[in-house]
């Protein structure tokens, strides 16, 4: 591609420089155990003090990586915990010098806009490992894809409780829990929920659909990670105030919502390190959500790999786009959420059926609207995926195969202020809202974990997948099996099947069904004849002191650990199959 102009020199940037984690491999087989239910580290996830104490970079590097920035005119303006990302500003002539880099302006090829962009790869001249280099380009910017209704009126009338326009009604955050978690008293108290979002939104958007929903007002905490501004309220964007609206329709309850947003290229690096290791006082969600496609590069998987190791829950939009082959950001420990049609009976009372989101218009047509589906042939098929058919279906037996889960994603009920200051209610529509309420679900999944004490459910998939190919799977999920996501001439083909499919995934959530399942989603269980602890639930921390109440509380074909040698006088009956394994020393069962 041909330059048009030089970036001018005395522009300012922002960039980020990226250090690798140290002991990939080791995270690599701690991801693996903590999400295998045989394994003595199954769902015992790291703090981030415990992640940064293991796998971040080594300080002298860090400190290395300052001093150079220091020394060739570039301003630190922020370093983290973990110590994974550096991030100047500087002018273009300071960064030129010091990247080895000749920035020029060039006519994006789909877009009417110029982008600037480095002649070669940056070479920086230090002796420590970089992992990359992020602003150096705005070649690409995140985007956001949420619809709103035309002319007033949502395409069907599918059965929502709110009246708009002239003989249409949407849904409401009640018909949404009447829809999908019917009669449950959970609400995702005490649970934190985070947004990433590259733009403000409106407050007054906020309060006035949590009043008109008879919703509580939930605490939004700001975390601004950029470099031009706070929010910025009445900008006419719809996605980031009904991520939030979503959510909290689902989740009522929750503790806080925490808002990452930014305004640059290279800040979605940088929001993903603060949700993962927060710095700014807010608290850690354990759900997380990201209605937007960004840029991506070698930490954004690293950061999900992270998440899943600290269990937080991570879910990403599928798109809009309908059937097409997915290069999004979907390494395989983000859950994939798609989008479907939903009808319900007596105006928002129950759920009533769920085919495939989707208006067959190809993407560019300003109509173009379909659950987003297909195939991402550069991240290798996961584990969780491989039991699938997926030919059967037209997925791909070795590369990742998208969405992993649905819900509804049209006629959803919101208030948008616009440029003019004129706040109005419209119908929404978007895989961008299926997402959100998906956090939401896993907040009241979270709720009940907690309940029970058990930890977080963490990355979602090992165990959505497990259920999917189980015995469970009709009473936990509602199969979406009516539609597709095809549009004229697109690349793949793919329907609505029983089952897994690549319009819907599994489909959308049963309620208190798989909220219980989830819960209770548990790997071995932990006796300790020596534990004298009072609060027992089999755990690794809070084991049960005898095997019989080890067998009792295992499931059929489960494993149970015991943890130090001992003895234990009890007698006991087996009848259902297990695998006891003594993993401390030997240990005595029964009179001898």
């Amino acid at each position: 591609m041909t330059p048009v102009d030089r970036l001018s020199a005395t522009n300012l940037l922002r960039i980020v420089i990226i250090l690798p984690q140290r002991n990939q491999d080791a995270i690599s087989n701690l991801v693996q155990d903590i999400y295998d239910p045989s394994s003595t580290n199954f769902h015992r996830y790291l703090t981030p003090a415990q992640f940064n104490e293991r796998f971040a970079p080594a300080n002298a590097d860090y400190q290395t990586v300052i001093g150079f920035a220091k020394t060739h005119g570039l301003t630190v303006t922020r370093t983290v915990p973990g110590r994974t990302i550096v991030e100047v500003d500087a002018a273009v002539a300071d960064i030129e010098k010091a990247m080895h880099v000749t920035l020029h302006l060039y006519q994006h090829p789909t877009e009417p806009r110029q982008f600037f962009a480095p002649d070669v790869e940056p070479s920086l001249d230090l002796e420590v490992p970089v992992l990359v280099v992020r602003g150096l380009n705005n070649y690409a910017i995140p985007h956001h894809i949420s619809h709103i209704g035309n002319g007033g009126t949502p395409a069907t009338a599918m059965g929502g409780s709110f009246p708009w326009g002239t003989s249409n009604s949407i849904y409401m955050a009640s018909d949404i829990r009447h829809a999908y978690v019917p009669g449950t008293p959970l609400t995702g108290a005490g649970q934190v929920l985070g947004l990433m979002e590259f733009d403000g939104y409106t407050p007054a958007d906020i309060t006035a659909y949590e009043a008109t929903n008879g919703l509580p007002n939930v605490h939004i905490q700001e975390v601004f990670v950029g470099w031009s501004g706070p929010n910025n309220p009445n900008n006419g964007d719809p996605e980031p105030g009904v991520d939030i609206d979503m959510a909290i329709a689902m989740a009522p309850g929750l503790s806080e919502v925490v808002f990452y947003y930014g305004n640059n290229n290279p800040h979605a690096d940088s929001m993903l390190t603060e949700m993962a290791d927060p710095t700014q006082g807010e608290p850690l969600p354990l759900q997380l959500s990201s209605s937007w496609g960004y840029p991506l590069d070698a930490i954004t998987d690293t950061a999900f790999v992270r998440f899943a190791v600290q269990g937080q829950s991570f879910f990403g939009v599928s798109g809009d786009g309908g059937s097409y082959p997915m290069q999004a950001h979907y390494a395989q420990y983000v859950t994939a959420v798609g989008g479907t049609e939903l009808a319900m009976s007596g105006l928002g009372a129950s759920w009533s059926n769920e085919t495939v989101w989707g208006n067959g218009q190809p993407p560019g047509t300003g109509e173009a609207h379909g659950s987003g589906g297909g195939i991402v042939t550069n991240v290798p098929i996961p584990a969780y995926q491989q039991p699938v058919n997926m030919t059967a279906v037209g997925g791909s037996p070795v590369w990742r195969n998208l969405p992993d889960v649905a819900m509804v994603s049209d006629n959803l009920m919101g208030f948008l202020t616009g440029t003019d200051g004129v706040q109005q209610i419209e119908s929404f529509s978007g895989t961008s809202f299926s997402t959100p309420l998906w956090a939401g679900f896993t907040a009241l999944v979270n709720e009940q974990a907690a309940a029970l004490k058990q930890g977080p459910v963490g990355f979602l998939n090992p165990a959505l997948y497990a259920i999917g190919l189980g015995p469970n799977y009709s009473s936990c999920f509602h199969d979406v099996t009516v539609g597709n996501n095809t549009w004229s001439n697109s690349p793949g083909a793919y329907f609505a099947a029983p089952g897994y499919d690549l319009c819907t995934g599994w489909g959308s959530p049963k309620g208190a069904s798989l909220i219980n399942l989830l819960a209770r989603w548990s790997g071995a269980v932990w006796v300790d004849f020596n534990y004298t602890g009072s609060l027992q639930t089999g755990s690794f921390t809070n084991p049960y002191p005898t095997l019989a109440k080890g067998t009792n509380a295992v499931a059929s074909g489960g494993t149970i650990f015991i943890k130090t040698a001992g003895s234990s006088p009890e007698t006991m009956t087996i009848s259902k199959p297990m695998t006891i394994n003594a993993i401390g020393g030997a240990a005595t069962i029964g009179h001898q």
